[in-house]
């Protein structure tokens, strides 16, 4: 079993397992001598073996760390209108596995799911365990984060370096390997709502230095798009880096 714990971890060191980690635990029925991994989002995996387990908590004896480098060769934030229904679970969840090291939910004048305030931060928490978990099933050892919900505006005036791919349908739209070449250090996507950006929005996303980007001949769903291109980068990890 493989749980994340949101504390630093130190070889030698017997310690509580965090509340969500020992219910997982718990559920799974582990006993004292059983072995897990752990990992605290800084890269590395920590072998550790069970001392005790008791109702309220998991109690175990943390190995030496072994170095995990399962990430993307290019790092990649996705910036995404969010889709309705439970469907942005399921894009952190794939986003998760397939690399992306950020996910930045946005929200645009077509959005349907329109979250502020609090609880637009408890859904952010929601998604930020989405991937957690998705971590623990894939093998990552570093936790993509989930930014709290911005409006496309305010994004659109954050400064970011590499390569800004905007996912488009528009006019002037070039395929993703002609934008990505040479290779950048970092990339971003940035993905519409279901209905697509308004033309202000894409004439603005343009403005502040976005690439339309095409992804071929079908149209791609709000929640399938951003997923593509993680998909076509995950296979490009042979290729060099910029540098």
């Amino acid at each position: 079993m493989r749980l994340h714990v949101a504390v630093p971890l130190a070889a030698g060191a017997e310690i509580a397992l965090p509340p969500g980690a020992s219910r997982h635990a718990q559920v799974r029925r582990v006993q004292p001598g059983d072995a897990l991994w752990l990992f605290d989002g800084s890269g590395c995996d920590w072998p550790a073996e069970v001392l005790a387990v008791t109702r309220s908590a998991v109690q175990v004896r943390v190995g030496a760390p072994r170095a995990v480098d399962r990430e993307l060769a290019l790092p990649v934030t996705l910036a995404l209108a969010m889709p309705a229904n439970e469907r942005m679970d399921m894009v952190v969840e794939k986003a998760t596995e397939l690399g992306a090291v950020c996910i930045q939910p946005l929200l645009t004048e077509r959005s349907v799911l329109r979250l502020a305030g609090e609880r637009a931060e408890r859904k952010r928490e929601h998604w930020q365990a989405v991937a957690e978990a998705a971590c623990e099933q894939c093998g990552r050892a570093r936790v993509p984060a989930v930014a709290p919900v911005l409006a496309l505006a305010d994004w659109l005036r954050r400064p970011r370096g590499g390569a800004r791919l905007l996912l488009s349908l528009g006019e002037g739209a070039r395929a993703l390997p002609a934008l990505l070449s040479p290779w950048p250090a970092e990339a971003t996507t940035l993905s519409g709502p279901e209905g697509g950006f308004t033309a202000d929005e894409e004439a603005a996303a343009r403005a502040a230095g976005y690439l339309p980007t095409a992804l071929g001949p079908r149209v791609l769903r709000a929640d399938t798009a951003p997923l593509a291109v993680l998909a076509w980068l995950a296979l490009q990890q042979t290729r060099p880096q910029a540098g």
